[in-house]
């Protein structure tokens, strides 16, 4: 089938690249020249604008940063719910608002295009395995429309519920991995600091009761796990603004229903120390530079 996908970054270059593996005819585009450059050189087809690669697309799927940058490309006199053919599927696997990929699924209604949200978990090593998570809010209908693509690009596939549930699912997750993170850094720091091996000790605590998804795939203290973004400068993986977006995100959809999140509230501030420190570029799990800067 013919796939239009609009968002070229860390997560979405190599997800689209796994849709043209699988055999899909890909149309994408990215607002940044570099990435498209690189992409490029992979095999995709670079449109020169997004509504170029709407074109006659079945399948339409957006990778974006935030609510402001989903609700610019779809809605409006301008946006690409005007341009997508009636009857296709748009799959935004961003991670917004709920109420954003509400607004989006009830425009694309009104215009017989079919929306979902299915935000993902499994950060950019699942982008590039095929193996990451989807969170999907929607018709069950659309979801089983979008499996077949959804498969080729995760291997975990969740109907979370209707509209914005999907979104709901995600930051609830990453509420809970900016917590984790931080205990996770704040132990290894702990150990550290008592003269302790920080191999030894993650893996003390890995196969322990302190065990967690840190300390399996994404250990934040350089030199532990060769491939985590920490051993590699934390270039790439989940920049810090982009998880202190996300608990945001949280923190805002808790005060709207009434919710005790003390310890995400607290998570909250702690990147946004971070990022003010500046490392707001930098993978999260960088945040262990501001435990370790705490302890000194």
């Amino acid at each position: 089938m013919k796939i239009a996908f609009i968002g070229l970054g860390n997560m979405g270059g190599p997800m689209a690249l796994n849709l043209l593996k699988a055999g899909h005819t890909l149309s994408a585009f990215d607002l940044s020249a570099d990435a498209c450059r690189k992409f490029a050189a992979e095999g995709l087809a670079i449109a020169a604008s997004a509504a170029e690669t709407v074109a006659g697309a079945e399948v339409v799927i957006s990778m974006l940063p935030a609510s402001a940058h989903v609700e610019g490309l779809y809605l409006g006199s301008d946006g690409l719910l005007g341009k997508i053919a009636p009857g296709a599927l748009v799959i935004d696997s961003s991670t917004i608002a709920a109420a954003t990929s509400r607004k989006v699924a009830e425009a694309g209604a009104k215009r017989g295009i079919a929306v979902i949200d299915a935000p993902v978990s499994g950060g950019t090593g699942g982008a590039i395995a095929g193996t990451l998570t989807f969170m999907v809010g929607g018709a069950e209908a659309d979801l089983e429309r979008a499996r077949p693509v959804l498969e080729k690009m995760g291997a975990n596939i969740f109907h979370a519920g209707a509209a914005g549930a999907g979104q709901t699912a995600k930051i609830c997750n990453n509420m809970l991995l900016g917590i984790l993170m931080i205990g996770t850094s704040e132990a290894i720091a702990l150990g550290v600091a008592n003269g302790l091996d920080p191999k030894v000790l993650s893996e003390i605590m890995r196969r322990s009761s302190g065990g967690n998804w840190a300390l399996e795939k994404y250990n934040p203290l350089p030199g532990v796990m060769e491939n985590a973004p920490a051993s590699k400068g934390y270039a790439g993986g989940f920049g810090t603004d982009l998880m202190l977006k996300d608990l945001g995100l949280a923190q805002e959809n808790a005060a709207a229903v009434r919710a005790s999140t003390p310890l995400g509230g607290l998570a909250r501030n702690l990147y946004a120390a971070h990022s003010l420190g500046g490392h707001g570029a930098l993978d999260f799990s960088s945040v262990i530079k501001l435990v370790q800067a705490k302890a000194a």
